[in-house]
């Protein structure tokens, strides 16, 4: 007969019956030792079961010094064994990106372009160094500008990169070929809600000090289906009229993408671009007879390696 007992203490006309075997708390009294166990434990335990009072039961290690050290002994031979060794972390790896965010034809009020927007990084979690490059080309003149980045970039915050490094500007058209060179400082990132950002300040060679933000958003439609909205404006501090920039604020774009994913590394596109050239770049547009309001449709691909 077994008797179990689920509360701390028990009535000692409950025991008229218990003859056999007592099971407390997970011990163990079986008949022929429990009277060796009623000696043991003395007279408090009689006096527990009789007074309705909690029987407390105890473990006594009889040679505490030479348990301890058998534990340390286990403990240390487990971590002098290689073979039980965790597996290393490896969390200083090198990974690379490169995403063509767009490659497109733009079908323009005027002359139709062929454009590109190029990032990519190599680098860690912590660490990164950035290529940007993006511009555009005349389909029917060949004239055009093309701009490339190379970045260092270190982690400030979660999901925040500083970036610092240098910019070079080529600009072709019938007038010749010319270039400057920009020192860049600048931050990219996520912002709460999602809102993909870049933010750069340049000072070029002669001193000229310009800005420059982008923001994007994806929106899911569906998992393949992807609506991208985005937004640029450029400010400069001084007019630099050989490259077609004046003071202020120079220019807005809008764009709107859909884009169908067959995978993460391949999605063709369909969107609209709106560009418009404000202030003293617009004025300098208009003397060449330039258009300082643009509406294109655009085809192009996404590409993720």
């Amino acid at each position: 007969m077994v008797v179990l007992f689920d509360v701390p203490s028990i009535q000692a006309q409950e025991l008229q019956q218990l003859d056999t075997e007592v099971k407390l708390e997970g011990l163990e009294f079986e008949p022929e030792n429990i009277n060796k166990t009623k000696k043991k434990t003395g007279k408090q335990f009689t006096e527990n079961v009789l007074t309705n009072a909690p029987i407390q039961p105890t473990l006594e290690i009889t040679n505490q010094g030479e348990w301890q050290l058998s534990q340390n002994q286990n403990y240390a031979s487990e971590i002098n064994d290689e073979e039980k060794w965790p597996e290393p972390i490896h969390d200083s790896q090198t990974f690379w990106l490169i995403l063509v965010d767009e490659l497109e034809y733009r079908l323009n009020d005027e002359e139709d372009t062929f454009n590109w927007d190029v990032l990519g990084w190599v680098g860690g979690d912590y660490e990164r160094l950035w290529i940007k490059t993006e511009g555009d080309i005349g389909l029917d003149s060949g004239d055009g500008e093309a701009e490339l980045q190379l970045l260092y970039g270190k982690l400030i915050s979660p999901f925040w990169d500083l970036q610092a490094g240098v910019r070079y500007d080529q600009l072709s058209s019938s007038d010749g070929d010319r270039g400057r060179v920009f020192g860049v400082i600048g931050v990219q990132g996520l912002t709460p809600y999602l809102f993909e950002v870049d933010a750069a300040l340049f000072v070029s060679q002669e001193g000229d000090i310009s800005a420059r933000l982008k923001a994007e958003y994806q929106l899911l439609l569906s998992q393949r289906l992807i609506l991208q909205p985005e937004f640029e404006t450029n400010i400069a501090l001084q007019p630099v009229e050989k490259f077609g920039v004046g003071s202020g604020i120079n220019d807005i774009e809008l764009g709107l993408r859909l884009r169908y994913e067959f995978s993460r590394k391949f999605a063709p596109y369909l969107g609209v671009q709106w560009t418009r050239k404000l202030g003293g770049t617009a004025n300098l547009a208009r003397e060449k007879g330039g258009s300082v309001n643009d509406f294109a449709v655009v085809l192009g691909f996404r590409l993720l390696f």
